[in-house]
């Protein structure tokens, strides 16, 4: 299912956009969950901002899907509840999902063991901030450069930056998709948060995505389908050419423009669909102004 988001943020520029996920080829069920907020033009939720994220849960048993759904609703919750400023409303929002998680877990034993990555941005008039934990990835399409904006929080990632091993070696050698931190886990963790926001320029293209589709398709691929077609156009494309690859894990992909406001503003929004997540009394996400596939 493909959603489009727009008017997400204030000033001259937007956002339009979409999302996408997949089960893909080989897992029994998808772990992954793809969230956006594109608050309405004149609504408080408009002075936050808007807000996207990927989130790859892992755990088994319906566990991930457990812990990546519970990281998308509480995120988003805090974040638009938030009076602080970007960073700091995006990493008490990644704490109090990653207390959200270990709580739950806590709580029913069948799911202990789980967590989630999750890779989200806030964009404001026109900076992005960006909030990180695991190895899905944000990058952004400028011109015809596309740019890694989030660090993979694995172990062959941090033997690389540490020079210890070089990215050919990495390759050959077996542990590459253990992940060091992630939602749920421990107590303690260290996110990646943006202290300054990026500053964005019009037609600029954020891509949010697990690594489903970045294990599989290129950077080169991914810079080609993404400037050739539009973000909905641009989900479908990728997911595609991931399932041809293979689809060896759930697929999971977010494209997003930024345009003139006057062009997005008379766009339709497109249905709202809310967070699921199984019963608990706890969990009660508010589907307005959330799109999200889970």
């Amino acid at each position: 299912m493909t959603t489009m988001a727009e008017r997400a943020s204030r000033g001259s520029l937007r956002v339009v956009g979409a999302m996408l996920t997949d089960i893909g080829r080989v897992r029994s069920t998808n772990e992954d969950t793809v969230a956006f907020v594109a608050p309405a033009e004149g609504t408080p939720e408009e002075k936050v901002g808007f807000l996207a994220l990927v989130a790859d849960g892992m755990g088994g048993h319906a566990a991930g899907e457990v812990a990546s759904a519970l990281a998308a609703d509480v995120v988003r919750r805090e974040i638009y509840s938030s009076d602080e400023a970007p960073p700091r409303a995006l990493l008490e929002a990644f704490e109090s999902a990653n207390r959200a998680i270990l709580d739950y877990s806590a709580a029913n034993p069948k799911t202990r063991g789980m967590g989630t990555t999750c890779t989200a941005i806030l964009i404001r008039d026109d900076l992005l901030w960006l909030a990180h934990v695991g190895d899905s990835r944000a990058y952004l399409l400028r011109e015809s450069a596309l740019l890694q904006l989030s660090d993979d929080q694995t172990l062959h990632a941090r033997l690389i930056r540490d020079g210890v091993m070089t990215p050919e070696q990495a390759q050959k050698s077996p542990g590459g998709n253990f992940i060091l931190q992630a939602l749920g886990a421990r107590d303690k963790f260290e996110p990646t948060i943006f202290e300054t926001g990026f500053k964005l320029r019009l037609g600029d293209t954020v891509l949010l995505c697990s690594d489903g589709l970045h294990n599989l398709v290129t950077s080169a691929d991914i810079l080609e389908i993404i400037r050739a077609n539009n973000p909905q156009e641009a989900c479908r494309e990728l997911v595609e050419k991931a399932l041809a690859a293979g689809g060896a894990d759930n697929i999971s992909v977010g494209v997003f423009r930024i345009v003139d406001a006057a062009l997005a503003r008379n766009r339709d929004q497109a249905a709202t669909k809310p967070i699921r997540i199984i019963a608990d009394d706890a969990v009660s996400p508010d589907p307005v102004e959330t799109r999200c596939e889970g």
